[in-house]
C-alpha cells in the first residue's frame, strides 16, 4: 500500500472542469442505441442519453418517465398518454409516432435488435393522436411493461442502420472516443431543471488499480464498481473522497452447464452446492461487500419470496458424492473423483473467486482447472455453451419473467438466456403460467414456487447479491447510489465549491 501512495502523489492531480466530473466505466459500452444496448455499462450511459415510457424502481415495479401514466383498455390493449414538452437533443419534440416507430423498428426482424424477443405478445401499435399510444397485446402479458423502458429515438431515424445517439434524456453526446471515453452535455430539450454537470465524461478504465489510483489524483469523479477491499480502505482514508455503500441487486452465480453428463446430476449439483462456503467466499473475495443470495429476485423485489439452499457441509458433500459413484483418476488425479474445467475473466477478483472455489471444491474430491479469458471471450464462450463452470452476474433484474427466459427448456440461446440447457418440465409449465397471470397476487405465488423449484433443482449456483459500492469526491452532492447501479440520478447531482 505505501507504494501505491507513492504513485499516487508522484502523479501530476488532474481536476476535471469546475462543473463537469469524470465516471469511470469497467467496460466500454456495446452501443449507444437502446435498441441493442444490452450490457451493463451501455445500459448505464443509454440512461443519461435516452429515455423510454416508464423507468424502473427499486422494488422491480414500473414508474412513469415519458408517459404520464398508462391504463388498460382491457387485459390486451395498453394505453399510454405522453407527457408535453419533451424534446430529443436535436431539438425535435418527442410524439407518439416517435414511440410507434421505435417499437416498430424493434419488431422489425431486418433490425436485429436483441430486445425483439420481449415483444413477442405485441400485435400492433396504435397512435391515434401525437401524445396517445395504444399498445395491442395477443394476449394477456404483464411482463410487457417492462419493456416499456425501451429508449424512445426519433421517428425519421427509428429505421436507420446505423446507431442512434439522439435521444430525449437528460444528456446528449458530444463526442466518443472508443476504447477511451465518450463525452456527455446537457440536453437542451430536457424540460425539467437542466443538468449542472457540464461536461459528464465516462472514462473506460478496466484495471481497478488504475480506477483506484485516478479516483485519489482526481483524474476520476465517481467510480461504481468496487476496487479490491483493500485499496477501497486505502481510498476511504482520504477526505477528499466518500465511500458509499448500499444493500444492491446484482446477483452474482455460478454458471452450470447441464450438457456436461456430471452437472446433469442433481446429486452433483447439491454437492457442489454443499462443498461452497458462501458466507467465507464473500468476506475473502469482496471483503463482505455482499449478502448470500437464494436466487435471482433480491429481497426488496416485489416477488421475492425466501428459498432454502444446501447447507455448507463438505463432508456431507463427500458422502453424496462417494453415492453418485462418478470416478475419473485418470483425468483429475489419485486423490479427486473427477475434473471440472472453470471459466473466467482476468480480472483480479474473479481469479481470487476461482482460486477460493478451487480449494473449497478440492476439499470434497473435486479437481478443479481453471482457465482465465477477457471477458469478451469468455461471454461469447458461455453463450455457446462452451464452458463447464463459469462466475457470472445478473445486473439490474426488474422483471421476474427472467425466469421463463434463463430457465424455460426452449430458451437457450439465442432464444432466451438458458445457457447451461436446463430443462425441467415442472419449472417450464410453472414459468409459462406465470408469464401470462394477469392476477397479480397469484403471480407472486407463482414466483415463491419457481424460486424454491429453483433452489431444489440448482440450475445455477447462486452466490450473493452484490452490495453496490459507490467512490466519488467529497464535491459531488445530489447523486443517490442506486441498487441496481443506474447513473439517472447524475441529472440532478451538482459540484460543491
Amino acid at each position: 500500500m505505501i507504494m501505491l501512495v507513492a504513485i499516487a502523489s508522484a502523479c501530476t492531480p488532474r481536476v476535471p472542469p469546475a462543473t463537469g466530473v469524470v465516471v469511470a466505466l469497467e467496460s466500454e459500452p456495446q452501443s449507444l442505441d437502446p435498441r441493442f444496448a444490452m450490457d451493463a455499462a451501455a445500459s448505464r450511459v443509454a440512461d443519461l442519453i435516452h429515455l423510454g415510457l416508464t423507468r424502473p424502481r427499486e422494488d422491480g415495479r414500473r414508474t412513469p418517465a415519458l408517459a404520464n401514466g398508462w391504463t388498460y383498455d382491457d387485459p390486451q390493449r395498453v394505453r399510454f398518454c405522453l407527457r408535453r414538452g419533451f424534446r430529443f437533443s436535436d431539438g425535435t419534440p418527442v410524439t407518439a409516432a416517435d414511440v410507434r416507430a421505435t417499437y416498430e423498428a424493434v419488431l422489425d426482424p431486418a433490425t436485429g435488435s436483441p430486445r425483439r424477443g420481449a415483444l413477442a405478445e405485441v400485435e400492433r401499435i396504435e397512435s391515434p393522436d401525437a401524445f396517445t399510444v395504444i399498445f395491442h397485446l395477443r394476449r394477456p402479458f404483464p411482463p410487457f411493461l417492462d419493456a416499456t423502458g425501451l429508449g424512445i429515438v426519433p421517428a425519421r431515424l427509428a429505421m436507420g442502420r446505423g446507431e442512434i445517439r439522439v435521444g430525449a434524456g437528460p444528456f446528449r453526446v458530444e463526442r466518443v472516443d472508443p476504447g477511451q471515453r465518450i463525452v456527455l452535455r446537457p440536453n437542451p430539450g430536457w424540460p425539467g431543471p437542466p443538468p449542472r454537470l457540464d461536461p459528464l465524461v465516462l472514462r473506460i478504465v478496466p484495471d481497478p488499480l488504475v480506477r483506484a489510483l485516478e479516483l485519489k489524483r482526481g483524474g476520476i469523479s465517481l467510480a461504481q464498481d468496487p476496487p479490491e477491499p483493500e485499496l477501497l480502505e486505502w481510498l476511504a482514508r482520504d477526505a477528499r473522497l466518500q465511500v458509499r455503500r448500499r444493500p444492491g441487486s446484482s446477483f452474482a452465480y455460478l454458471a452450470l452447464n447441464l450438457r456436461n453428463p456430471r452437472l446433469a446430476r442433481p446429486a452433483v449439483r447439491r454437492a457442489l452446492a454443499m462443498a461452497l462456503d458462501r458466507e467465507a467466499l464473500l468476506a475473502t473475495v469482496l471483503g463482505g461487500a455482499g449478502r448470500p443470495a437464494t436466487g435471482l429476485l433480491a429481497p426488496e423485489h416485489w416477488a421475492y419470496a425466501s428459498a432454502r439452499l444446501p447447507r455448507h457441509d463438505p463432508q456431507r458433500a463427500a458422502r453424496l458424492l462417494d453415492r453418485t459413484g462418478l470416478r475419473d483418476p485418470d483425468g483429475a488425479g489419485p486423490r479427486a473423483r473427477f475434473r471440472l474445467v472453470y471459466k473466467t475473466s482476468s480480472l483480479p477478483v474473479r481469479r481470487r473467486l476461482a482460486e477460493a472455489i478451487q480449494a473449497q471444491l478440492a476439499a470434497v474430491g473435486i479437481a478443479v482447472d481453471v482457465r482465465t479469458q477477457e471477458w469478451a471471450t469468455l461471454y461469447a464462450e458461455v453463450r455457446a455453451g462452451r464452458f463447464e463452470i463459469a462466475p457470472m452476474t445478473w445486473v439490474g433484474v426488474t422483471e421476474p419473467d427472467l425466469y421463463f427466459l434463463a430457465l424455460h427448456s426452449t430458451m437457450t440461446p439465442p432464444a432466451g438466456y438458458n445457457r447451461g440447457a436446463y430443462a425441467s418440465p415442472v419449472m417450464d409449465r410453472l414459468t409459462e403460467r406465470a408469464r401470462y397471470e394477469p392476477r397479480a397476487v397469484r403471480r407472486r405465488q407463482l414466483y415463491a414456487r419457481i424460486q424454491r423449484r429453483a433452489a431444489r433443482d440448482l440450475p445455477v449456483l447462486p452466490l450473493w447479491w452484490e452490495d453496490r459500492i459507490v467512490v466519488h469526491t467529497a464535491r459531488l452532492r445530489g447523486f443517490e447510489p442506486t441498487a441496481s447501479g443506474d447513473l439517472h440520478a447524475l441529472a440532478r447531482a451538482w459540484l460543491a465549491p
